[in-house]
C-alpha cells in the first residue's frame, strides 16, 4: 500500500516572466530615461569642442594675417629699394657717360678752334671742308653743344672775360666780342666761352637818370609834353 507524501502534488508559487519583467509600458519609459539621460552629456561635449576648435582657426587666421601683412610691407620695402637702386644706376650711367664724352671732346676743341678760325677767313674750302664739317657733325651727335653770343650778358659761371673795357651804350656788364666760342654737353660745362666785356662808363648813367630828371621835371611844369 502506498502512502503519499503530503504536500508533492502542491506546485511551488514561482512568480511568472511577466510579473518579473514588468509591464511593457514600464520598460519603454525606462529605456526613454536612459537615453534622455546619457544623449544631454553627449550633446553639450560637441558643441563645446566646436566652440575650442572655431576659437583655434580664428588664432591662427589671425596669426596668417599677421605674417600676410608683414611680408607685403618688406615686399614693398624691397621694390622701393629696387627702383632707387635702379634710379642711381641709371644716373650713374649717364653721369659717366657724360664725362667719357667730356674727356674725348675737350682733346678735340683745339681742332673745332681751328676749323672755326679758317671759317672765319674763308679757308674752309674743298676737302678741308667736308673733312670739317664731318666732324662737327659727329661731336654734335656726341652731344656737344657751342655757345657765345656777342651782345649777351656776362655771366660768370659760362664766360671768361679776357678784356675788359667801357661803353657808354651798354647798360650792364655786356659781351662785345666772342674770342673763343664756349662748349658744354648737357649742362656739364666743357669749357667757358672767352669774352672781351664791357660795362657802363663811370657817372653814364647818373647823367642819364640826371637828365631824364630834368626832362620831367620840365614837362610838368609845361603841363605835360606837347600833343600833336
Amino acid at each position: 500500500m502506498t502512502e503519499e507524501t503530503p504536500g508533492f502534488d502542491e506546485k511551488p508559487d514561482v512568480p511568472s516572466d511577466t510579473e518579473s519583467a514588468g509591464t511593457p509600458d514600464d520598460t519603454a519609459q525606462s529605456a526613454e530615461s536612459a537615453e534622455t539621460a546619457g544623449s544631454a552629456p553627449a550633446g553639450d561635449d560637441k558643441q563645446g569642442t566646436q566652440g575650442l576648435q572655431e576659437t583655434a582657426l580664428t588664432a591662427q587666421l589671425d596669426q596668417v594675417r599677421t605674417a600676410l601683412n608683414e611680408r607685403t610691407a618688406d615686399l614693398q620695402r624691397l621694390q622701393a629699394e629696387y627702383q632707387n637702386y635702379r634710379r642711381r644706376v641709371e644716373r650713374d650711367r649717364v653721369t659717366v657717360k657724360e664725362i667719357a664724352a667730356a674727356n674725348l671732346l675737350s682733346e678735340l676743341l683745339p681742332t673745332l678752334d681751328d676749323v672755326g678760325r679758317a671759317r672765319d677767313h674763308g679757308e674752309l674750302v674743298g676737302g678741308f671742308k667736308s673733312v670739317a664739317e664731318s666732324l662737327e657733325t659727329v661731336v654734335a651727335k656726341l652731344g656737344l653743344q657751342q655757345f657765345g653770343k656777342e651782345g649777351e650778358p656776362f655771366d660768370p659761371t659760362i664766360h671768361e672775360a679776357l678784356m675788359h673795357s667801357y661803353a657808354p651804350d651798354v647798360t650792364e656788364t655786356t659781351c662785345v666780342a666772342i674770342l673763343q666760342p664756349g662748349y658744354r654737353i648737357g649742362e656739364r660745362t666743357i669749357r667757358p666761352a672767352r669774352v672781351a666785356v664791357a660795362e657802363p662808363q663811370p657817372g653814364a648813367q647818373t647823367a642819364k637818370s640826371a637828365s631824364e630828371e630834368d626832362t620831367k621835371a620840365a614837362d610838368e611844369e609845361s603841363g605835360g609834353p606837347d600833343e600833336g
